[in-house]
């Protein structure tokens, strides 16, 4: 295990620099985490350890607040990132989750709440687009895809911690513990360079050649021959990558052209369709509500604990997505998730049915299926929805309109997730859960359909073209 993969001697920088740059992502997972068990606290006037008390309907807001922020630091982060680097976006991304605590920790009105997840979404939407092309263009082609992953898992445990300590730990100690997080995340991002593929852009080459030896693990005194020759053959694909552009007159803006030709535009409907399916098949809406849908369904397990067991399920189908990913390749996970969401919350939609609009006696079932199908539904969605569509965004558009691309499918992304956030508490009042249930299934099912049909593999792809 230790001589071959993410944890051999060759890779070993790539995962540690992977490793910390990710811990932003956790930072980020524990603010959405914080939310689910928190938000039936602060509506109720008996148990809200703040000075207000919140509705359904700004309960919603709260929610959908996320999104919007989202949709800002995706903009915000991609100039960042294309004008200064990736590295200075990297430090970006530890002051609005700074923010996020203070904030939670001051609240004296819903509005503090609104800014802190405006915060939050900063956050999210920014490392969404900055972190998988940096870890795009750090990782060796043989491990990008579990590395990749490792942002999902460190949200997902992230999200864990965020049901844990928001179920047990007082309202005003959270923010005190988790504050030191960010802050030791902005510390690690100095300790490594920027990427080659950024240093070559900028006519840097000497430094590009430094960072890639860095980064390939072989500028110590005796490098491995595999190290050497992973640098080398990196090294020639960014060569030529660069004659390639400059013999298209790539040093020119970007034009319609760019992405009004067959490649970009089944790229771009692709990373679209990716975001559809990563929002709209109910997973994103579940997390951030998941302790008022166990609520509805009357659970005889409290829904906090319910809930953390689902965070822990999190983690477990990001670590079979990590194991997968690089073996049986992309689209076979995405297809597989799609089947189980589909499935999953057609089940969950009829027990919700029955136990809403009927008499039905749920009573010997309630301890254990509404759990086990959620968990379901979760696992599949982490291996492969959650934990690939980031994954297949970044490695199936090109190179030259990569980081636009990315911010334009992001910020549908952002949009997407507004709706879904600030619908899904309304739709489970006045439609029921049943009937939100059953909406998540069918849009499953379509996002299945374009799975098989018109998805390409992108297992191995190079990232320079």
């Amino acid at each position: 295990m230790f001589r071959s993969g993410i944890l051999s001697k060759d890779f070993r920088r790539q995962l540690l620099v992977t490793l910390s740059a990710i811990l932003i992502t956790l930072c980020h997972g524990i603010g959405l985490g914080w939310l689910s068990p928190m938000l039936p606290q602060l509506q109720s006037s008996m148990e809200t350890p703040v000075d207000f008390v919140i509705d359904v309907h700004e309960s919603s807001w709260l929610g959908a607040m996320l999104s919007l922020g989202a949709l800002t630091g995706n903009f915000l982060f991609s100039y960042i990132m294309n004008r200064f680097g990736r590295k200075v976006a990297l430090y970006g991304l530890a002051l609005p989750n700074t923010c996020i605590w203070f904030l939670f920790y001051f609240a004296e009105s819903i509005e503090m709440l609104y800014v802190a997840r405006i915060c939050a979404g900063l956050t999210g939407g920014g490392m969404s687009l900055v972190l998988p092309i940096f870890i795009g263009e750090i990782a060796d082609r043989s491990i990008r895809g579990r590395l990749c992953s490792f942002f999902n898992l460190a949200i997902n445990f992230g999200i864990l911690l965020g049901f844990i300590i928001s179920s047990h730990v007082p309202y005003h100690v959270i923010p005190c513990a988790v504050v030191a997080l960010p802050l030791s995340y902005l510390f690690l991002t100095t300790r490594f360079p920027e990427t080659p593929q950024q240093l070559v852009k900028w006519g840097r080459e000497e430094d590009a050649k430094r960072s890639l030896k860095y980064y390939c693990n072989c500028d110590g005194p005796s490098p491995s021959r595999k190290s050497i020759q992973a640098y080398q053959r990196q090294f020639e694909e960014m060569r030529e990558s660069l004659q390639q552009q400059v013999k298209n007159n790539c040093n020119v803006d970007l034009s319609m052209a760019d992405f009004c030709n067959k490649r970009a535009l089944k790229a771009i409907i692709t990373g679209i369709m990716l975001m559809l399916c990563y929002i709209f098949t109910g997973t994103f809406s579940f997390i951030n509500y998941m302790s008022s849908i166990f609520e509805r369904v009357h659970t005889q397990l409290d829904p906090n604990t319910n809930t953390i067991i689902i965070g822990a399920v999190q983690i477990v189908g990001t670590l079979a997505s990590i194991y997968l990913v690089d073996r049986y390749g992309r689209k076979i996970l995405l297809i597989i998730s799609c089947v189980g969401s589909a499935l999953g919350t057609g089940a969950f939609g009829l027990y919700a049915f029955y136990g809403e609009e009927t008499d039905t006696d749920l009573s010997v079932l309630s301890a254990w299926l509404p759990v086990t199908i959620m968990g379901f539904i979760i696992f599949l969605a982490n291996v492969g929805i959650i934990s690939v569509a980031m994954v297949v965004l970044v490695e199936v558009l090109p190179q030259r309109i990569r980081a636009f691309a990315t911010s334009l499918c992001l910020a549908c992304l952002s949009c997407f997730s507004f709706i879904a956030l600030k619908c899904f508490p309304l739709m489970m009042e006045y439609l029921g859960l049943a009937a939100t249930m059953w909406g998540c299934s069918a849009v499953s099912t379509f996002c299945l359909f374009y799975m098989v049909v018109f998805l390409e593999e992108t297992k191995g792809k190079s990232m320079y073209y």
